[in-house]
């Protein structure tokens, strides 16, 4: 059994830090990283690429809404055309600060208001689907099972891979519980560990009624902005690998640059 373990980074902004990249970059095999739009500055997405690119953790562009004051997680009815623009543009934004890393953006994955909204809202899964297709359709893309977004993903001959999330409580449809009401991001990590590698051997997680509802997954995100995120995270990972359930990319093996003499 193997299983990528992804987390949300690259998110701070001036002067303003969120998160622990850094020691996140130690633990996870995937990054999600922010292109500036709903998080992240130019300088933070460069260090965000060089560190992981050190560590051979595989870089993702998280494209979201243009929301920086609302961190990506307002909905915003955008015009289908003007979305695909938008996504297209913070995945060249990223790849640039890759490439100069030594390598390179290896999947899509929505972020906040995006993420869920195109669970069930079809045009907009659409727009995104048609970003990945103009500007690489050999990307991989991350996201809910059963969402619009895989779906069309899919039709449209991307590589999908479905994803659950380590510290989020599950409705008994699936979805995920709204960060506005109780409950819905967990804090122990003790039990966060637990509910994943039952998530990764057998593919279910309990729901907030107490309800199992599926959850198959190539990937677990733990997100880097919870307070104590890092140490959740190896928690994970240790639990995980105590199960005998193996960490690695699902993008495969990512190669570390060599150093510059």
């Amino acid at each position: 059994m193997h299983i990528d373990l992804n987390a949300d980074l690259g998110e701070s902004f001036g002067r303003w830090t969120l998160g622990d990249d850094d020691a996140m970059l130690e633990v996870v095999t995937s990054a999600n990283v922010a292109c500036g739009f709903h998080a992240g500055d130019a300088s933070v997405l460069r260090h965000s690429c060089e560190r992981a690119a050190e560590r051979g953790v595989a870089i993702g562009a998280q494209v979201g809404y243009r929301d920086l004051a609302g961190f990506g997680r307002r909905f915003i009815d955008m015009v289908p055309e003007e979305l695909t623009d938008d996504v297209i543009y913070q995945i060249g934004a990223l790849e640039g600060f890759a490439k100069v890393a030594g390598t390179r953006v290896r999947y899509v994955k929505p972020h906040g208001a995006l993420y869920n909204a195109i669970v069930h809202h079809e045009e907009q899964a659409a727009a995104v689907v048609a970003a990945i297709v103009e500007y690489d359709p050999t990307l991989p893309v991350l996201g809910l099972p059963g969402s619009a977004w895989l779906r069309l993903a899919d039709a449209a001959g991307l590589t999908t891979v479905g994803e659950a999330f380590a510290d989020r409580a599950y409705t008994p449809e699936g979805t995920l519980v709204s960060r506005r009401e109780p409950g819905a991001v967990l804090h122990d990590p003790d039990a966060i560990a637990r509910r994943c590698v039952r998530m990764a051997t057998d593919g279910v997680v309990e729901a907030v009624d107490g309800s199992t509802v599926a959850a198959p997954a190539g990937s677990l995100c733990v997100h880097g902005d919870s307070p104590g995120a890092v140490e959740i995270a190896r928690r994970v990972r240790a639990g995980l690998s105590a199960a005998g359930v193996e960490v690695t990319p699902f993008v495969g093996e990512v190669p570390v640059p060599e150093a510059t003499p």
